[in-house]
């Protein structure tokens, strides 16, 4: 059994790129020199001779034979690489040049494609509220104790948490707070702060903003998210940016509000089909809608508005007092974020008119 493991076990050998090796195209390399070449580090399984070399977060599959054959091989489980096989004898792995040079070239374009692609690159929390500015504020009896549920500070609960768990997931994006603690900045600060964002050509942002909701009818209860309403007409488009094309600027503008209302709806469904999977059984959903709220207005850019329940209700100032559920409600905005940003990513973005 002991040797049957063996066998199975894949040795990973790992060299750091130190120094460039000069070699012929149709000559060959040894394994310390491909790996040193390449930068790169190898999986191997000898007893099906088949073996994985991941370098640059790419990972390129391959089979070696007793001699070297035309084979073709697999890069990120979906590309194909034509190129002379690595060889297998006498117990060790040698590498054609042209194999070599074949890997080289193919992750350098598989490379330089990823990043052209559109990624979001920021993520704009907004806690509401804070400081002067309690947001809602509302008193129950919760197990016979007097409770007072003031909306900026369960925002900022939420934000942070939320915000914390975001930052660890993608320490590759700018994951920014409008406000880290009891301060105010105004509607204003925070849309400027969101519109100042440096962005390259292929990268975009995306705003979430964080509140807790209040009605005079204390049944009104339960969580929902906004997005701008797309009947609202705004700039989004820089105009420094086309100054030789000011006659389709208009309908450039009129592509990126749609595409801006398009990504909105899809993050507040996103975020919303999170929540009905982790506390709707708690509190019930009032569903998406449009409004043109100031920070979704003025944000150029994906932007929605969530509202996490009421503080007049009963029911939902309970879930609201408890630190377990607003940690539910977290994870549930990170869960639903993820899942925007794992969509846009793949789907490349919808337009290049940033």
């Amino acid at each position: 059994m002991k040797a049957i493991r063996a066998r199975q076990i894949f040795f990973v050998l790992s060299i750091l790129l130190c120094s460039s090796v000069a070699y012929a195209e149709g000559g060959s390399m040894s394994l310390r020199e491909t790996l040193a070449e390449l930068g790169a580090t190898l999986s191997w399984d000898p007893v099906s001779a088949r073996g994985a070399l991941e370098l640059q977060n790419h990972r390129i599959v391959f089979r070696a034979y007793g001699n070297s054959v035309k084979a073709s091989f697999v890069l990120d489980g979906k590309d194909l690489i034509e190129a002379p096989s690595p060889v297998s004898a006498d117990g060790q792995l040698t590498f054609p040049g042209a194999f070599v040079e074949a890997v080289r070239t193919s992750v350098k374009k598989a490379s330089e494609i990823e990043k052209s692609r559109f990624r979001i690159a920021a993520i704009l929390v907004d806690p509401g509220h804070g400081g002067k500015d309690t947001g809602a504020v509302a008193t129950h009896v919760i197990d016979g104790k007097k409770v007072e549920l003031v909306e900026k500070d369960i925002a900022f609960e939420v934000a942070s948490r939320y915000f914390a768990l975001l930052g660890a997931a993608y320490p590759d994006k700018s994951i920014l707070l409008t406000r880290n603690g009891d301060t105010f900045p105004s509607l204003e600060q925070r849309v400027a702060i969101a519109n100042s964002v440096k962005l390259a050509e292929n990268e975009a942002i995306v705003f979430v903003s964080i509140h807790a909701n209040a009605s005079f009818n204390k049944k009104a209860r339960g969580y929902e998210t906004w997005f701008l309403s797309p009947e609202y007409r705004r700039t989004v488009i820089d105009a420094g940016k086309f100054t030789d094309s000011s006659e389709v600027l208009p309908i450039l503008n009129d592509m990126m509000e749609e595409e801006f209302t398009m990504e909105s709806v899809m993050i507040a469904r996103s975020i919303m089909k999170r929540f009905d999977g982790t506390i709707a059984g708690e509190s019930p959903s009032r569903g998406i809608k449009a409004e043109e709220w100031f920070v979704v207005r003025n944000a150029r850019m994906p932007s929605v508005l969530v509202e996490l329940g009421f503080v007049t209700n009963p029911d939902d100032a309970r879930l609201l007092a408890d630190p377990s559920y607003l940690r539910k409600l977290s994870e549930a905005l990170y869960s639903g974020t993820v899942d925007f940003v794992s969509t846009f990513e793949k789907s490349g973005g919808f337009t290049a008119a940033r």
